[in-house]
């Protein structure tokens, strides 16, 4: 069987993916394979082999599988949301001497195709309220801040990939990734090394106490939320597709509004006798609204999304009851 091995598959994101790829190429001639840097036997009861690996470790990875194996889907990253402090020699050893190391394991198994997730802070100077991003959007990031060296190591890290691409004939297939939705149990980031509860789950703990919720500027700004499985059917698409290489931006071309957003939030998690009221606070700043142009991964992998804002938070809702992932997230 071809197997696909997914690095970062105990992350955030990585696990969802893991089980969404488990169930879509279930009955077809793949095996999924993860792999993270945590020890762990969470895995053993999906029934997914797991390997740990360091990706900073060029050793690590003689312990992977070296025959038939046909994707690699590179989801591991040092990001700054998770980053307590500022630590930026992270970036370089985790996203730039990783990926030469995943590469290179590529190489010498005679991979097909590498699947890899960058950021779409590499073009966060053309993300203005209203913008709508397109794959071919030229690199336009501040050289200044806690992201400068995070979008240089991933920018890094698609130079390498282009180079195996030309020199050993490995396809390529990159996502830009916007915030991607799915429940966590670990409901904090670090803006500028800071732990923070996000402003998602707060509004949801609101929307559950049955609490005021401010919706801050414009209730008609608008964003893309895009689910994570809409994410990994994008991603298990490419696995299958017929093509040397794509980029692809990962999303749904559809906005949501903040009133639509906190609306299904109320609607969702709010007792029904005591429904949130939303305060409107048009004097607080809200930004960064944007929109992702996917139509060439619809004509390119056949791409739909299905999860509109309800379907989103209901996921939420039976993730939370259900904490799959939880033994995979820790304080």
């Amino acid at each position: 069987m071809k197997k696909i091995i997914i690095f970062g598959a105990t992350g955030n994101v990585g696990s969802y993916v893991l089980k969404y790829a488990k169930e879509y190429f279930a009955g077809k001639d793949f095996e999924v394979i993860a792999s993270g840097r945590r020890k762990t036997d969470f895995f053993d009861k999906m029934g997914v082999p797991y390997y740990s690996v360091d990706l900073s470790v060029a050793e690590d990875f003689e312990k992977l599988p070296t025959e038939d194996v046909y994707a690699v889907i590179y989801l591991a990253a040092q990001i700054p949301s998770y980053m307590a402090g500022y630590q930026p020699e992270k970036y370089i050893y985790s996203n730039i001497i990783g990926a030469y190391n995943v590469l290179e394991y590529c190489r010498k198994v005679n991979a097909d195709r590498i699947l890899f997730s960058t950021t779409v802070f590499d073009i966060s100077l053309s993300a203005t309220n209203g913008a709508v991003l397109k794959p071919d959007t030229a690199p336009n990031f501040s050289y200044k801040g806690d992201h400068a060296v995070y979008v240089i190591s991933k920018n890094t890290a698609l130079e390498l990939i282009e180079h195996y691409h030309q020199e050993y004939g490995l396809k390529k297939f990159i996502f830009r990734f916007p915030t991607i939705y799915n429940y966590s149990p670990y409901q904090y980031y670090h803006p500028n090394g800071i732990k923070t509860k996000r402003p998602l789950y707060r509004m949801i703990d609101q929307a559950k106490n049955g609490e005021d919720i401010e919706l801050w500027g414009d209730p008609n700004y608008s964003k893309d939320m895009v689910h994570v499985y809409d994410c990994a059917q994008m991603i298990c698409k490419a696995v299958e597709v017929d093509r040397e290489e794509g980029f692809y931006n990962v999303g749904t071309g559809i906005p949501v509004t903040l009133q639509e957003q906190i609306e299904t939030i109320i609607k969702v998690f709010s007792p029904k006798d005591k429904p949130s009221k939303i305060v409107y606070r048009p004097d607080k700043p809200c930004g960064g609204g944007f929109l992702m142009d996917v139509q060439n991964a619809k004509d390119e992998l056949g791409y739909e999304p299905v999860y509109t804002c309800e379907k989103l938070f209901l996921d939420y809702k039976n993730e939370m009851e259900i904490d799959r992932f939880k033994e995979l997230r820790g304080e």
